[in-house]
């Protein structure tokens, strides 16, 4: 098993960041005792609280494992699900690898709920809340555009429950089956979301959320779902990039999402930098058929944004690579294996047919 941990420190708080990845080739319960029992290791030697977990990994070992997550967790089972996510089988196995961020802070986080089930934590650390929804989704609305509409809407009525709205929201993680069949839809619907919401529109400054939008599915069959982190606390805490780096805003070409945010989280300065790709200031696609220059692109792409947020490399404590295929994800791999990033490789389609590799990183600086 490889396990990644980052530690971000201040008087009141400590974040822990957690990257675990299975020992390759051996059954999926046999990698679920592993990485659990791993990550709770952490979690008791820190004394933290998950705030935020998603978990990737094929169909029948999403289904394998649940029950052994629960029990090795015990008490760290607070009965908020992880974004439970189905991705091919890779280089990993069956089970990809698994994301933890945790708090250790004076108060234990509270539980959020949505239809009577728990979807979220919400802890106050200092002036400021942090919370967090993991995959809410809404599989009951029907075709593709009803279900993103009414997530959506669901993840309102959350943020209502903590008196906050999407302006609290710097980061959503957006989950979409067949993504290359409706991506376009989707879009039509976020901007229709977002517009009637005032996040953007003529005269208005934008605040779109800094956002994943990958081909990966929820694990209980809906078409989308979301995960989000927002921040209730003093005004203007919240700071949007929305274009940067190498690359102009994506609302040119009708996606809705800023290139990063910066906000205040318990325990520094975190920075969200959304899922990037092989792609120019113009929005065309660059490097196509050339997998290698594709990641090559996308990764500095994510470095020029970095850099303009003020971070380095060393920052980074969360990052996913999504790639097309085994082979491409076995060519990042083998290519960037001194990235310094604590990167879990998953295999899923990206938003255009023509990109082959997108990359998300989170980074954070102490207070």
């Amino acid at each position: 098993m490889k396990i990644d941990t980052r530690i971000i420190k201040s008087n009141t708080a400590t974040d822990v960041y957690i990257k675990a990845s299975a020992t390759p080739n051996i059954a999926p319960q046999e990698q679920a005792n592993e990485l659990f029992n791993g990550i709770r290791r952490i979690l008791e030697s820190e004394d933290a609280k998950i705030l935020h977990e998603r978990i990737y990994g094929t169909e029948a070992a999403l289904k394998a494992i649940r029950s052994i997550r629960a029990d090795i967790y015990g008490s760290y089972d607070d009965g908020v699900e992880p974004a439970w996510l189905v991705v091919p089988q890779g280089i990993n196995g069956q089970i990809a690898g698994v994301q933890v961020h945790a708090l250790r802070s004076e108060e234990s986080p509270t539980i959020l709920h949505l239809d009577n089930k728990a979807c979220g934590r919400i802890v106050q650390t200092g002036e400021s809340k942090y919370l967090t929804i993991s995959c809410i989704q809404a599989p009951e609305a029907g075709e593709a555009a009803n279900q993103a509409r009414v997530m959506l809407e669901k993840a309102e009525i959350v943020l209502k429950q903590a008196d906050c709205d999407m302006f609290s929201v710097p980061r959503t993680w957006i989950w979409l089956k067949d993504i290359l069949s409706w991506y376009d839809e989707f879009n039509l619907v976020r901007n229709s979301f977002f517009t009637e919401h005032g996040l953007i529109g003529d005269g208005t400054a934008n605040k779109m959320p800094a956002s994943t939008g990958i081909g990966i599915s929820p694990g209980n069959g809906a078409i989308c779902g979301m995960d989000l982190a927002a921040v209730i606390g003093p005004d203007k805490s919240i700071e949007y990039l929305d274009a940067g780096g190498n690359q102009n805003s994506a609302l040119k070409y009708g996606s809705a999402f800023s290139r990063a945010s910066r906000v205040e989280t318990p325990a520094g300065t975190t920075v969200f930098i959304s899922g990037t790709a092989s792609i120019d200031s113009s929005g065309k696609t660059t490097n196509i058929g050339d997998a290698s220059k594709q990641i090559e692109a996308t990764i500095g792409n994510v470095r020029a944004v970095l850099s303009e947020m003020q971070c380095r490399d060393e920052d980074v404590v969360q990052a996913t690579a999504f790639c097309k295929t085994p082979e491409i994800e076995k060519l990042f791999q083998d290519q960037w294996s001194d990235l310094v990033w604590p990167s879990v490789t998953v295999i899923a389609d990206v938003c255009r047919d023509d990109l082959l590799f997108e990359m998300e990183v989170t980074a954070a600086i102490a207070k």
